[in-house]
This record gives C-alpha cells, structure tokens and sequence, in this order.
C-alpha cells in the first residue's frame, strides 16, 4: 500500500507529534499519478562493438571462446538447454540468486569446430556460434531455426549487457513476469525495476515484479530466454522493428538461457527447473481471503463471523500494519493479539503483514540488535541509511547477507508462534517515502557474506526475493513440518520457490478487472502459478467498487490461484461502505456466495491443479495460448482463460454487458457449465451472461473432481468424492491425496490414484487404479457423475449388482447404487471407494 510520499511524510510528522492514528488522518479522496524510476537509460546503437571469435577451447558441457577482452561460453545444461555467457576475460560465469539448480547432469552432444562456425549438437537442438562476428543460433533437430542473433549481435555498449535477436512478423511473446496492458506483448516497450506503483494503470511500465523471462512463439513452437540479470532491464520486443527485438541492462554481465519447447509447457517446465518450482501449498491457503488496510481488532472478528452467519465460505482473515505497535516491526498491539486467538479459535486462519523497514528507536529491540549487529543496508560513507516509511524514519535490513536472513526468521517467531498461519510481506521493493523515485539511491551499499559489496542497483530486484527466503525459512525453526505460506508483491526469477504473488495496489475500475486476467496469465507463463489481485480493486483514486464492478470482479476472483478480497482504508478514501460481498446489496451477496461456493466445491480440483505446477511448474490460470499454441486465434484472446486443464472461463469485463462472445479452441469439443449444450471447437459463438452468470466451458472427455460444499477447508474430512464426467468416448484422471497441510509427502506420504472411464457404444466402463497409497485416507466412496447420460439399464461391478435409487438423498445413503436424473439427463453413481472390479454401466435393450 502506498500513497503520496510528500502527504504521506507530512502526515507522518502529524502523527508522530500528536499520536493520530495515520488512518484516520488520511484525506477523504485523492488522484495521484503513479510512482516511476528515472527515466529510462538509452542503449547507444551507434556505439555497438561486434565480438569476434579469436580461439576455441572445448569443454565437458560446451564450449569457451576467446573474444579479445572477452570470455565467452555456451554451456549445455540438457539436451534443450543452453546457457550463453560473455565476460571480461579472467571473471567467472554469473549465476544469480534466482536460479536454483546449478548442477546439471551432462546431455549427450557432438560438438564440430568449422573453419567458419563452431557447432554443438543435442538430440533435441542444434547451436551454432558464428566465429567471424561472434553471433549464436539455435535450431531444432530438423535443422529449423528456432532463434538466432541478429546483425546487431551481442555484447557490451558502455558496460550494458545488451543482444539483438532476429524476428518473424508472426512470432509472439509471453510472460515478463507482472505487466500492465495486455497479453501478447509484441511490438511493447517493457523495462523491469520493482517499483510501488501504486495506483498503476495499463500503460505503466515499470511495476512490482522483475522476472526477465519470456516466451516466444514462432510458427506454433516455443522457446523461452531467460535474462539472468539483476540490474534494471529493458525489452523492445519488436518494438522498433518487425526484424528484430533485442535487450539489455543497466550493468551486469551478459547472462541468459535459452529453452526449446517446443510445447509452451515444456519450456516452463526447463524454466522452473532452472529457477525451481513451487512447494505444494497448504489446503487452506487456497480458500478464499478477506483483507482491509484499516480493520480494527472488533472488525476482523466481526468481519469473519458475518461470513460464517451468511454461509458465504472463508478461511482467512489479513491482518495489515495496524495490529502493530507504531507500525514497528515484530510487535503487536495487545486488542489484535486478542482478536487473533478469537479468530483462532473459532477456526480461521490468519496471515500478518511484514515490512521489512524497521523503525529507528534506540528503545526498540530489533532497532538496537540491528545496529549493535551491523545488519543494515549502509550509506556510501558507511553510515546506516535511513528512509522514511510507516514507522517514520527507519533502517532496512541488508538480507544480502545470510546471518542477516537467518535473523530475521528468528524474529518472525513473534508472529508464527502467535496464531499467523501466513506472513504477507509488503513495502519489499523496497519502498522508501522520502527516497528518490520512491526508493533507496542506487548507490546505497549491501555487504554481502564474503564481504563483497553490493550497490543497490544491482540488488534492488533482489531485495523482496532475499526477504521472501528468509521468510519461508522460519517455518522450518517455528513450525517445522508445517507447509509455509509467504505472500510477496515483489519478485525476482526463482521467488516462486518461496512465496505466492500477489499483483499489488491495484485500482476499483473496470480496466483493472480487465488488465488482470492477461497480467495473472504472464505471471503464470513466468513460472508463478501462486498469483491473485486485489478482488474489487484496493486504490479509490476517485472511483468506488460498484455493485456491477464487484459482482463481475468476484465470478472472476472465485477462480483466481489466489482469491482475496482487499481494499484500502475507507477513512482515508471518503467511502463509508466496505468492499465485503453483503455490502453491495443482496443480488451480489447471493452471487458472490454462489461463485465462493463453487470455488470450495472444485477444491480437490483446484489443489490437484497445484501439484501439477509443483511437478512441471504449470500455471493454474492459464491463457488459452498455453494449451493451444496450435490455434493461432488464441494468441491474443485476453478476456478468457482456462481454470487448470479442463474448465475455461469466459468472464464479462465490460460495464453494461449482459452477452458476450466466447471463442472455443480448435481441438476440442466443449460443453456449456450451465446448460449442458455442446459445441465443437473453432468456433465463435454468443452466449448470455447477466449479472449473476460467468459463461463456462468444460472440455469434453474429462473428469473434474468435486466435493460437497464446506465453509472453509479444515470444517469437515473428505469421505465421499464427486467425479464431475463430461463423456464422449474416453476420458482419464489422475487423483492426488495427501494431508494437506504438513511436508510429510515430501517423505511419500501421499496416495495417486488413477480414474479411467471408457465409452464403447451404450456401455460405459469406470475402473480405478490406486498406483500409491501411503496415505491414510479418510475417502469412503466416489459420486461419478456422469452428465448427458441415458437411463441405464443395469450397472454391476463384477458379481456385485448396484441398485436404482429414487433420488440423490437415498443414494448417498447406500454403498453401491445409482440414481438417474431424467431432467438433467444426469447419472449418479455411487461407488464404493474399495471396489476392485471394473464398474460397467450398460443401457438400451439386451443382447
């Protein structure tokens, strides 16, 4: 959260000297433009020095080239990764805190030094290194180029690291971590400095993440380049030109990997395991929030069980800066340590806010032991810097340093062994009031373990990422065998290891409904699946949540990775009424309940969906490019996106609308969620979608697991699970079990089972196979539903007979039944959930 750093610092002094609570000082309403770095630092065209190749030196995983003044090197780190490298000649190879596996078993390659091009070769892809002017291209096993420097080629322009890359007009671009506009983001101008840009729009440039990695898709195959460097950066992806795109950076070396897919999820599967990979999350982190900059102890508490009296489904309350004393770090006010233990024990979850400024107090604990330590980042004179934030004028911890993170943990004892489930960390960028464009000056010194010293403007893009470690590292020394959950709005490549994203102080308009479903694909594209948005907008920068906007915010929010309800301190923006979904009047609290409902019921769906992105880092909400990147009209649809593997979404994010038009994907067969219609895919077609209707499609031939409805996560065991079928010939799922909560999978303490239904002319056949069970489930029985189905005429399993039911409530009361919807065209069937035999369900006459 953020607001104007001149008002913000004269408020502050008010409220030092009168001890006003900030909140209650703040003005009614308030339009500011949003913060921005310096301008940008311009790379000299006419100041480009071609390399050229003077000798070769072969290496066990590539080869080294003698430029002159520099090194260079091409690594093969698997048989469709490469590492390029150029440095000054004698300085090692980078590899910055982003990445995390930095052992690589060797591939198989060939390497042919030519007179004219030095040539590795993979099973999967084909590098050639130009020697004449030092230049690298990549082709797949077919001899297509897949990407290739372009005449500009690489290197330094007075200390940048830049390279120039060649262009298609039909190549497209994807990821950049979190960006404002819209998805396909060729022909942009894009930078990456973590700023707090609060109250940004779709034309920002620089926003709260810096992820220097992108995809791009050229002729239906992907690659990904990941820019390893962790200084400002700048892309002009086609920008300037259709022939080429290039990037640089501010300082650095010259550092990127490039991954060929050709599939967009094998390149994010390399990426993430370049970068790592997501932990599972625990369950209850993936129920719905709610969250206010300005609740007091009784609102939390209040706010909480209005949801539960209301039947609207919660499992976690947000406490933001005000349970602190004076905004100080690690401290709490004695009315919210008491709203916490209520809210614990009536069985909510709840995350604290951490920032990581700490108020400079010669009478405050973590101040003194900082200072006594000499854990703070320094001025160029060797002097603690000093910056204004919520506390007043503060120091900032130096989390270069590893007896420095380690620190911290310790401290955040303070919040976890007092009721925080989660800690969200804020202010990370880091955001600094009174600092130049709203942060520390570049120069402001970091000193790292071996003494090195780190300016800022190399470590800037860092900080949230080393705040972010220290963070998930405490639950290991407060909550072991706990599942850590860290909420960050700032991010380096590889924070996703740590924490989930959320995408800051975003703004209650229709633009920003808009702009966040192409913003949460690229973060997910990005290797982030843990990502969400303030639902309802946070800033009123002259605008208000209305009715419409929350309702069309909410069917979106519902779906999000991470769902949270957040908004700004109503005394400080002239808005009396709250941003809770009861406030917008009835018709919205009933949608809001219909959509959070929907949300707890697909849960078993939705954490499955999750292991998949630990395994292969897939996102969670997904554009519509990354499963059909064989269907170009899906390249640059943004206002739709799919929910894991099987659900698409087609929201309305338009003032007024009550239709709109949905594409379908070539490939696949969909069926309408609410009215069971089907249709085959490339396609555009107009559905209906008043106020209390988002427009789904479920694939057909898939399987969706379900639950019963629950109000939050830990109310009540899983004993029965629903297996939602949309059936044409065959259908397959993969069922992930495990606590839920604790690291005991890591051990193997998990069950798989695998669900198969098959179709051959008016017989349906359902077999399962448990392929691990080294978990105790409490799982007694499976409801496949089967939707669109005909009236059976048996369903047997073996020798056992299932019997006919006359309604849903009389099935679930059996062991082995079924219960036919002739309405729906619906059949349930009711499966023990040991039954070994093939379960077959045969209609029309017999043979």
């Amino acid at each position: 959260m953020t607001i104007s750093k001149n008002w913000m610092k004269v408020t502050l002094c008010f409220s030092l000297l009168t001890g006003t609570a900030i909140a209650g000082a703040l003005p009614v309403q308030h339009a500011f433009a949003e913060t921005q770095p310096e301008a940008d630092t311009p790379l000299n065209k006419e100041n480009l020095k071609p390399l050229s190749v003077l000798s070769v030196e072969a290496l066990d995983n590539g080869v080294k080239f003698d430029l002159g003044e520099y090194d260079g090197y091409i690594r093969l780190y698997s048989s469709t990764m490469a590492k390029v490298s150029v440095v000054k000649k004698g300085e090692p190879e980078f590899v910055s805190e982003g990445v995390a596996k930095k052992d690589w078993e060797k591939p198989r390659f060939k390497a042919i030094d030519g007179k004219d091009e030095y040539t590795l070769k993979t099973d999967d892809i084909t590098v050639k290194i130009r020697k004449g002017k030092f230049g690298v291209k990549f082709l797949d096993k077919k001899g297509n180029v897949i990407n290739e420097d372009a005449e500009q080629g690489a290197g330094y322009e007075n200390g940048k690291p830049y390279v120039f890359k060649k262009s298609d007009k039909n190549e497209n671009f994807y990821g950049f971590g979190e960006q404002s506009g819209g998805l396909n983001k060729r022909g942009k101008s894009l930078g990456m400095w973590n700023t707090d840009a609060y109250a940004y729009n779709k034309n920002t440039k620089y926003l709260y993440t810096s992820i220097p990695f992108f995809i791009g898709l050229k002729d239906k195959k992907a690659y990904g380049i990941f820019f390893d460097n962790t200084y400002r950066s700048y892309y002009e992806m086609a920008s300037e030109s259709d022939d080429y795109y290039y990037f640089y950076a501010n300082g650095g070396k010259l550092t990127y990997y490039f991954v060929y897919g050709p599939q967009i999820e094998n390149v994010i599967d390399q990426y993430t395991e370049l970068t790592g990979k997501i932990t599972m999350p625990p369950m209850w982190s993936l129920g719905f929030h709610q969250s206010k900059w300005g609740y007091s102890a009784d609102e939390l508490v209040n706010i909480a069980r209005t949801y539960r009296e209301k039947k609207i489904p919660l499992d976690t309350m947000h406490f933001d800066i005000d349970y602190m004393n004076g905004y100080r770090v690690f401290t709490w006010d004695d009315k919210y340590k008491k709203a916490m233990e209520t809210l614990k024990s009536e069985g909510f979850h709840a995350i604290t806010i951490n920032d990581p400024a700490v108020k400079k107090d010669e009478n405050y604990n973590i101040y003194q032991e900082g200072t006594a330590r000499d854990f703070w980042a320094k001025n160029p004179d060797g002097s603690t810097f000093i910056g204004e934030v919520w506390p007043g004028p503060s120091a900032f911890p130096n989390f270069l340093k590893k007896d420095v993170r380690n620190w911290w943990a310790d401290h955040l004892g303070t919040l976890l062994n007092n009721g925080a489930d989660g800690i969200w960390n804020d202010m990370n960028e880091p955001a600094v009031f009174d600092g130049p464009h709203h942060t520390m000056p570049l120069d402001t010194v970091f000193e790292g373990d071996n003494g090195e010293k780190v300016l800022h403007t190399e470590f800037h893009n860092l900080y949230g990422h080393a705040e972010a470690e220290a963070t998930y590292d405490a639950y290991a020394k407060h909550k072991p065998n706990t599942r850590p959950f860290v909420l960050t709005r700032d991010m380096y490549a590889g924070t996703q290891r740590y924490a989930a994203l959320w995408t800051g102080d975003n703004v209650s308009n229709w633009e920003h409904l808009q702009m966040s479903i192409p913003m949460n694909a690229n973060v997910g594209m990005s290797g982030v699946p843990f990502v969400g948005n303030d639902i309802g907008g946070f800033a009123k920068t002259g605008e208000f949540t209305s009715p419409e906007l929350f309702a069309r915010w909410i069917e979106v929010g519902a779906f999000l990775p991470f769902a949270r309800d957040h908004y700004d301190n109503s005394a400080k923006n002239g808005s009396a009424a709250g941003q809770e979904p009861w406030q917008f009047g009835k018709e919205v609290e009933d949608i809001s309940r219909k959509y959070i409902s929907m949300r707890y019921e697909l849960m078993p769906y939705l954490y499955n969906q999750f292991k998949k992105s630990e395994e292969n880092g897939q996102p969670v909400q997904q554009p519509l490019v990354y499963q059909f990147q064989n269907d170009p009209k899906t390249y640059n649809v943004e206002d739709q996106f799919m929910f894991g593997d099987s659900m698409m979404l087609a929201p309305v994010v338009k003032q007024g609308q009550t239709s709109r038009e949905v594409y379908l994907p070539a490939g696949e067969k969909w069926v309408d969620y609410w009215t069971g219609q089907k249709y085959d895919g490339n396609q555009t077609i107009t559905v209906n979608a008043d106020l209390g209707t988002l427009p789904i499609f479920v694939k057909q031939d898939s399987i969706i697991p379900r639950q019963e409805l629950e109000q939050h996560t830990d109310e009540k065991k899983l004993e029965n699970l629903i297996l939602d079928a949309y059936l044409d010939e065959q259908a397959s799922y993969s069922f992930y079990e495990d606590d839920a909560k604790s690291l005991d999978y890591k051990q193997g303490k998990y069950n798989v089972t695998e669900f198969k239904l098959n179709k051959e002319g008016r017989t349906i056949e359902f077999k399962q196979d448990k392929k691990v069970q080294n978990y105790d489930s409490a799982i007694r029985s499976y409801t496949l539903k089967l939707h669109d189905a005909e009236e059976p005429r048996k369903v047997e399993a073996g020798r056992a007979k299932y019997d006919a039911a006359g309604s849903t409530d009389e099935l679930n009361g059996k062991e082995r039944a079924y219960y036919y919807d002739k309405q729906s065209k619906t059949l349930y069937v009711k499966i023990p959930v040991n039954e070994n035999e093939k379960v077959k369900i045969k209609s029309g006459k017999e043979n």
